[in-house]
């Protein structure tokens, strides 16, 4: 879009043909530059968009799995939670 309005406008500039068309694939090359490099840093930082969904399921998922894990261990009698508890301070 902005080679093509590049394309149009410049001649009213005066610019040669040469000059105009040297712009536009300027324009282009930035353009394709700028995206790769953003491309590039979200790879870097994890931001990629199946590295976020994951990010949220597993967050999801260790929250369930503990509030599960919590009405088990709730579920047992005190006898029970304390036994449990000895037998995994000893490990």
């Amino acid at each position: 879009m902005i080679g093509l309005a590049s394309f149009k406008v410049l001649p009213l500039l005066g610019l040669s043909e040469k000059n105009i068309s040297s712009i536009s694939n300027l324009f282009l090359i930035l353009i394709v530059l700028t995206w790769v490099s953003t491309y590039f840093f979200r790879v870097i930082s994890g931001k990629m968009t199946f590295m976020e969904q994951r990010k949220r399921y597993r967050k999801e998922y260790e929250k369930v799995l503990e509030g599960n894990l919590q009405d088990k261990f709730n579920s047992l009698s005190v006898e029970e939670q304390k036994k449990l508890l000895q037998e995994l301070e000893d490990k």
